[in-house]
Protein backbone atom coordinates (compact mmCIF):
# COMPACT_ATOMS: atom_id res chain seq x y z
CA UNK A 1 0.00 0.00 0.00
CA UNK A 2 1.63 3.15 -0.78
CA UNK A 3 2.58 5.47 2.18
CA UNK A 4 0.06 8.79 2.54
CA UNK A 5 2.35 11.88 2.37
CA UNK A 6 2.91 13.93 5.49
CA UNK A 7 0.89 16.41 6.29
CA UNK A 8 1.63 20.14 6.05
CA UNK A 9 3.16 21.74 9.35
CA UNK A 10 0.44 24.55 10.31
CA UNK A 11 2.31 27.52 12.52
CA UNK A 12 -0.07 29.79 14.72
CA UNK A 13 1.72 32.62 14.38
CA UNK A 14 0.59 35.95 16.90
CA UNK A 15 2.32 39.39 16.44
CA UNK A 16 0.89 42.74 16.45
CA UNK A 17 3.57 44.21 14.80
CA UNK A 18 2.73 44.11 10.93
CA UNK A 19 5.84 44.16 9.53
CA UNK A 20 8.28 41.67 11.88
CA UNK A 21 4.96 39.49 11.38
CA UNK A 22 5.28 39.74 7.41
CA UNK A 23 8.68 38.92 7.97
CA UNK A 24 8.10 35.91 10.04
CA UNK A 25 5.23 34.54 7.54
CA UNK A 26 7.33 34.58 4.50
CA UNK A 27 10.60 32.91 6.26
CA UNK A 28 7.78 30.09 7.22
CA UNK A 29 6.19 29.71 4.17
CA UNK A 30 9.90 29.01 2.55
CA UNK A 31 10.19 26.44 5.01
CA UNK A 32 7.11 24.57 3.38
CA UNK A 33 4.77 25.84 6.40
CA UNK A 34 1.61 27.04 6.38
CA UNK A 35 0.83 30.02 8.46
CA UNK A 36 -2.50 31.30 10.19
CA UNK A 37 -1.48 34.55 11.66
CA UNK A 38 -3.54 36.76 14.80
CA UNK A 39 -2.29 39.72 15.29
CA UNK A 40 -4.12 40.03 18.92
CA UNK A 41 -4.91 36.48 21.74
CA UNK A 42 -8.59 36.73 21.31
CA UNK A 43 -8.50 35.80 17.58
CA UNK A 44 -5.32 33.55 18.15
CA UNK A 45 -6.64 31.76 20.73
CA UNK A 46 -9.94 31.09 18.48
CA UNK A 47 -7.77 30.14 15.44
CA UNK A 48 -5.97 27.43 18.33
CA UNK A 49 -9.51 26.17 19.16
CA UNK A 50 -10.68 25.95 15.41
CA UNK A 51 -7.48 24.52 13.27
CA UNK A 52 -5.41 21.66 13.61
CA UNK A 53 -2.02 23.32 14.98
CA UNK A 54 1.41 21.78 15.12
CA UNK A 55 3.47 24.78 16.81
CA UNK A 56 2.56 28.20 17.85
CA UNK A 57 4.85 31.18 17.85
CA UNK A 58 3.19 33.85 20.61
CA UNK A 59 4.41 37.27 20.90
CA UNK A 60 3.79 38.25 24.95
CA UNK A 61 2.48 41.18 24.55
CA UNK A 62 -0.35 41.44 22.18
CA UNK A 63 -3.90 43.61 22.49
CA UNK A 64 -6.88 42.23 24.14
CA UNK A 65 -5.20 39.05 25.71
CA UNK A 66 -1.41 38.59 26.58
CA UNK A 67 0.48 35.77 25.15
CA UNK A 68 1.00 34.13 28.60
CA UNK A 69 -2.61 34.28 29.38
CA UNK A 70 -3.49 32.42 25.96
CA UNK A 71 -1.08 29.82 26.46
CA UNK A 72 -2.86 29.67 30.32
CA UNK A 73 -6.35 29.14 28.76
CA UNK A 74 -4.96 26.43 25.75
CA UNK A 75 -3.52 24.67 28.49
CA UNK A 76 -6.22 24.24 30.69
CA UNK A 77 -8.60 23.18 28.24
CA UNK A 78 -6.11 20.26 27.75
CA UNK A 79 -4.24 21.46 24.30
CA UNK A 80 -1.16 20.55 24.36
CA UNK A 81 0.32 22.32 21.18
CA UNK A 82 4.08 23.46 21.17
CA UNK A 83 4.25 26.51 22.12
CA UNK A 84 7.46 29.20 21.48
CA UNK A 85 7.11 32.81 22.91
CA UNK A 86 8.82 35.68 21.33
CA UNK A 87 9.27 38.39 22.68
CA UNK A 88 11.28 41.66 23.93
CA UNK A 89 10.25 40.53 27.73
CA UNK A 90 13.84 38.20 27.79
CA UNK A 91 14.88 38.98 31.52
CA UNK A 92 15.28 35.40 33.66
CA UNK A 93 11.94 35.97 35.80
CA UNK A 94 9.79 35.90 32.32
CA UNK A 95 11.72 33.34 30.60
CA UNK A 96 11.21 31.16 33.73
CA UNK A 97 7.43 32.58 34.36
CA UNK A 98 6.44 31.52 30.07
CA UNK A 99 8.02 27.82 31.24
CA UNK A 100 6.51 27.59 34.67
CA UNK A 101 2.60 28.23 32.74
CA UNK A 102 3.57 25.53 30.38
CA UNK A 103 5.37 26.95 27.07
CA UNK A 104 7.93 24.85 25.64
CA UNK A 105 10.82 27.52 24.27
CA UNK A 106 11.13 30.97 24.77
CA UNK A 107 13.44 33.21 22.69
CA UNK A 108 14.24 36.95 23.25
CA UNK A 109 13.53 40.17 20.63
CA UNK A 110 16.57 40.88 18.72
CA UNK A 111 17.14 37.31 17.82
CA UNK A 112 18.75 35.35 14.63
CA UNK A 113 15.93 34.15 12.12
CA UNK A 114 17.72 31.04 11.82
CA UNK A 115 18.00 30.40 15.16
CA UNK A 116 14.61 30.89 15.13
CA UNK A 117 13.45 28.36 12.46
CA UNK A 118 15.45 25.76 14.18
CA UNK A 119 13.35 25.96 17.50
CA UNK A 120 10.34 25.99 14.96
CA UNK A 121 11.62 22.60 13.31
CA UNK A 122 12.24 21.51 16.78
CA UNK A 123 8.68 21.75 17.81
CA UNK A 124 6.90 20.50 14.61
CA UNK A 125 8.89 17.40 15.26
CA UNK A 126 7.76 17.40 18.90
CA UNK A 127 4.06 18.19 18.15
CA UNK A 128 4.07 15.66 15.27
CA UNK A 129 6.26 13.17 16.94
CA UNK A 130 4.25 12.26 19.77
CA UNK A 131 0.86 12.23 21.60
CA UNK A 132 1.04 14.44 24.39
CA UNK A 133 -1.05 13.71 27.04
CA UNK A 134 -2.90 16.09 29.60
CA UNK A 135 -0.85 15.82 33.09
CA UNK A 136 -3.96 15.69 35.88
CA UNK A 137 -6.50 14.57 33.80
CA UNK A 138 -8.02 13.51 36.98
CA UNK A 139 -8.46 14.41 40.35
CA UNK A 140 -9.05 12.78 43.41
CA UNK A 141 -8.54 15.65 45.95
CA UNK A 142 -10.66 13.98 49.48
CA UNK A 143 -11.81 10.19 49.81
CA UNK A 144 -14.96 11.02 48.17
CA UNK A 145 -14.77 13.04 45.67
CA UNK A 146 -13.09 13.31 42.23
CA UNK A 147 -12.72 15.56 38.93
CA UNK A 148 -12.55 13.75 35.47
CA UNK A 149 -11.05 16.57 33.05
CA UNK A 150 -11.32 14.46 29.69
CA UNK A 151 -15.20 13.47 30.40
CA UNK A 152 -15.95 16.77 32.18
CA UNK A 153 -17.98 14.09 35.26
CA UNK A 154 -17.35 14.90 38.53
CA UNK A 155 -17.92 12.44 41.93
CA UNK A 156 -19.52 14.67 44.64
CA UNK A 157 -19.09 13.93 48.25
CA UNK A 158 -22.35 12.88 48.34
CA UNK A 159 -21.25 9.87 46.12
CA UNK A 160 -23.10 11.80 43.01
CA UNK A 161 -21.46 11.35 39.77
CA UNK A 162 -22.68 14.05 37.60
CA UNK A 163 -21.38 16.15 34.65
CA UNK A 164 -20.29 20.26 35.02
CA UNK A 165 -20.11 22.37 32.47
CA UNK A 166 -17.14 23.28 30.30
CA UNK A 167 -16.42 26.50 32.07
CA UNK A 168 -16.73 24.88 35.48
CA UNK A 169 -14.16 22.38 34.32
CA UNK A 170 -11.65 25.29 33.23
CA UNK A 171 -12.14 26.79 36.77
CA UNK A 172 -11.80 23.77 38.31
CA UNK A 173 -8.48 22.70 36.55
CA UNK A 174 -6.87 26.24 36.83
CA UNK A 175 -7.99 26.25 40.92
CA UNK A 176 -6.47 22.79 41.11
CA UNK A 177 -3.44 23.70 39.10
CA UNK A 178 -2.42 25.93 41.78
CA UNK A 179 -3.45 24.03 45.32
CA UNK A 180 -2.53 25.57 47.98
CA UNK A 181 -1.99 28.98 45.94
CA UNK A 182 -3.99 32.03 46.16
CA UNK A 183 -5.45 32.65 42.72
CA UNK A 184 -6.99 36.11 42.30
CA UNK A 185 -10.36 37.12 40.64
CA UNK A 186 -8.37 39.18 38.19
CA UNK A 187 -6.11 35.68 36.85
CA UNK A 188 -9.38 34.13 37.16
CA UNK A 189 -11.33 36.15 34.70
CA UNK A 190 -8.39 36.44 32.29
CA UNK A 191 -7.98 33.11 32.13
CA UNK A 192 -10.78 31.26 31.99
CA UNK A 193 -13.68 34.15 30.92
CA UNK A 194 -10.97 36.10 28.52
CA UNK A 195 -11.37 40.12 28.15
CA UNK A 196 -14.21 39.99 26.16
CA UNK A 197 -16.56 38.23 28.35
CA UNK A 198 -15.78 39.81 31.94
CA UNK A 199 -18.33 38.51 34.37
CA UNK A 200 -19.03 40.17 37.58
CA UNK A 201 -17.51 39.49 41.04
CA UNK A 202 -20.26 37.77 42.20
CA UNK A 203 -20.71 35.45 39.12
CA UNK A 204 -17.13 33.99 40.53
CA UNK A 205 -18.80 33.81 43.77
CA UNK A 206 -21.80 31.69 42.28
CA UNK A 207 -19.12 29.02 41.40
CA UNK A 208 -17.42 28.92 44.38
CA UNK A 209 -20.60 28.02 45.87
CA UNK A 210 -21.70 25.55 43.63
CA UNK A 211 -18.44 23.88 44.28
CA UNK A 212 -18.84 23.80 47.75
CA UNK A 213 -22.27 22.23 47.33
CA UNK A 214 -20.79 19.68 45.29
CA UNK A 215 -17.28 18.56 46.66
CA UNK A 216 -17.51 19.95 50.65
CA UNK A 217 -18.91 17.75 53.60
CA UNK A 218 -20.44 21.11 54.82
CA UNK A 219 -20.34 24.01 52.40
CA UNK A 220 -20.68 26.35 55.11
CA UNK A 221 -17.67 25.59 56.56
CA UNK A 222 -15.28 24.73 53.43
CA UNK A 223 -12.05 22.98 53.92
CA UNK A 224 -11.64 22.98 49.78
CA UNK A 225 -12.56 26.15 48.23
CA UNK A 226 -11.54 28.78 50.24
CA UNK A 227 -12.12 32.49 50.03
CA UNK A 228 -9.37 35.09 50.47
CA UNK A 229 -10.41 38.42 51.32
CA UNK A 230 -10.01 40.94 48.74
CA UNK A 231 -7.99 38.72 46.48
CA UNK A 232 -9.40 35.53 45.49
CA UNK A 233 -9.81 31.89 46.00
CA UNK A 234 -7.44 29.28 47.04
CA UNK A 235 -8.41 25.67 46.78
CA UNK A 236 -6.75 23.10 49.40
CA UNK A 237 -5.88 19.33 48.63
CA UNK A 238 -6.93 17.12 51.99
CA UNK A 239 -3.99 16.21 53.50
Amino acid sequence: MQEQPPLQPRILLAEDDFALRRMLKLNFEKEGWFVLEATNGEDCLRLARQNRIDAAVLDVMMPKLDGLSVCKSLRLEGMELPILFLTAKNQIEDRAEGLRIGADDYLGKPFHLEELLLRVHKLIRLGQGKERSMVNSRIEFSAQCWIDFTTYTIKTHPGEERSISKREALLLRLLSSKAGEVVSREEILEVVWGYSAFPSTRTIDNYILAFRKYFEPDPKIPRHFLSVRGVGYRFQLEK
